[in-house]
């Protein structure tokens, strides 16, 4: 990686987390700088993996519906090859390491839970190192916000051409 961040870098990184369409000239403005001086930060920013920018589609567009929620015991040799391969399960937005109840969380959005079960016993019981898992699923979804965790892929139905 380059540069470590300064204060500059986190009050940029703070003002496109509230609004990622800023322009740079607004976050000069804002911040006391000049527009190269924020454009160069940001290229860098994104170039180091500090920011990313991504579109996220809100969750009551997609026509996947069952958000599920998997606390899984490993073996506790197995555990990053386990959380590897849950990974690698498409229906899985996110795969967490913890320290606690679970050795792994996964989260995904499926297509009702029939698939939710699918993927359950079919792909992540089937993986090697998995002794057993603990499923959750959500009835009702009171707050979600995508900056904590993106567990939503673009609308899949999109095709995108380039002239």
């Amino acid at each position: 990686m380059g540069q470590k961040i300064d204060n500059l870098d986190r009050n940029i990184i703070k003002l496109l987390s509230g609004n990622a369409r800023l322009s740079n000239r607004k976050i000069a403005a804002q911040l006391g700088f000049t527009e190269g001086t924020i454009r160069e930060r940001v290229k860098r920013l994104e170039k180091d993996n500090f920011i990313r920018f991504t579109a996220v589609t809100s969750m009551e567009h997609q026509p996947r519906t069952q958000l599920a929620y998997i606390g899984v015991y490993a073996e506790q040799k197995k555990i990053q090859a386990v959380a590897s391969e849950i990974a690698n399960i498409p229906d899985i937005g996110a795969v967490i390491i913890l320290l606690g109840r679970f050795d792994i969380m996964a989260i995904g959005l499926f297509d009702g839970l029939e698939n939710f079960q699918k993927v359950v016993n079919q792909s992540i019981l089937s993986i090697d190192g998995v002794r057993r898992i603990e499923t959750s699923a959500a009835s009702e979804i009171i707050k979600y916000d995508n900056k904590v965790a993106k567990i939503i892929t673009p609308l899949e139905d999109f095709t995108l051409e380039y002239r």
